[in-house]
């Protein structure tokens, strides 16, 4: 018998916050599936408050609030069974993050769970990234968001090491990154791939989805170590305002992609990687797979 449910993820990151809804098909004796019903995104930048004032401010605030009672009613509409919202660097680091959370619970009903790097690292892990990738190859996997970024190597389809860092696009806009940073960066990418040989790229996150989509490549190819050098280059030649008319770019899109494709470009070469595969998979889909993975837990106790 076919039963089918939705469930409503909420990435609360420091560059936007986005509500991913799925469909959840089970049939017994088949593998589940799971299928993307709805996706919108609001460009709050989290990061450009926290990483200059350590706090959000009042009209980020009130923006957060809107954006939750508008998901809320969302998901009430799509008739989602059950959900998670995860909130990322920007709200982490806020002094006024708890206090934000615990307004939004009493607003909205909406429960808000802050995650360290390392959790964020784990459920992005949860994705569909095993199935898309040859279990006799490595990878490092790059996620970019706009306060940090996680890397994790995989070879012959396990999990070899995992790190966040302080690495995101709207704190490199807002020049909060320090130099040693990026060394420490460097010294942990070379370090950790030290000795695998064609290793490749995984790469997720908001800017390198558009590089891929305007590439004109097909689903399941790489990008070239060349594509990506180029096309860098390419949006260092323009303004902000030639990148929005131009190449067609979001105004939350225009700026945050050129440090972005710095990020995954260090990380290419400081790895060797001549390839970037591009999955179009984040932490909302991994916490969709988690809410299902609590569910076959509670499932086995029962």
């Amino acid at each position: 018998m076919l039963t089918i449910e939705k469930y409503g993820a909420i990435d609360i990151g420091s560059n936007a916050v986005r509500l991913l809804i799925s469909s959840v098909h089970e049939e017994e004796g088949k593998t589940t599936r799971f299928k993307k019903t709805s996706l919108v995104r609001v460009p709050i930048r989290l990061g450009a408050d926290v990483f200059l004032t350590n706090k959000i401010s009042e009209e980020n605030i009130k923006r957060m609030i809107d954006t939750m009672q508008a998901y809320q009613l969302l998901m009430n509409t799509h008739k989602v069974v059950r959900y998670k919202a995860c909130a990322t660097s920007a709200m982490r680091e806020a002094e006024n993050g708890k206090e934000l959370v615990d307004l939004i619970k009493n607003k909205t009903g909406i429960q808000i769970d802050i995650i360290d790097g390392t959790n964020e690292a784990a459920i992005i892990a949860m994705t569909d990234l095993n199935d898309l990738i040859n279990s006799d190859a490595t990878y490092l996997y790059v996620d970019v968001g706009g306060g940090s970024t996680e890397f994790t190597l995989y070879h012959n389809g396990n999990t070899i090491a995992s790190r966040s860092f302080k690495l995101g696009t709207v704190r490199l806009l807002n020049n909060v990154v320090s130099e040693s940073t990026w060394n420490e960066v460097e010294k942990w990418i070379k370090n950790t791939t030290k000795g695998y040989s064609r290793l490749s790229l995984i790469g997720s996150g908001g800017n390198i989805n558009n590089i891929f989509k305007n590439s004109g490549k097909s689903n399941g190819k790489p990008l070239s170590f060349l594509y990506l050098s180029s096309y860098y280059d390419l949006l260092n030649s323009l303004s902000y305002e030639e990148r929005i008319w131009e190449l067609n770019l979001n105004q939350d899109r225009a700026d945050v992609i050129l440090p972005a494709t710095r990020v995954y470009l260090s990380a290419m070469k400081w790895s060797g990687a001549q390839e970037i595969f591009v999955p179009k998979i984040g932490l909302s889909d991994g916490i969709i797979k988690s809410l299902y993975s609590e569910k076959q837990e509670n499932r086995l106790k029962t």
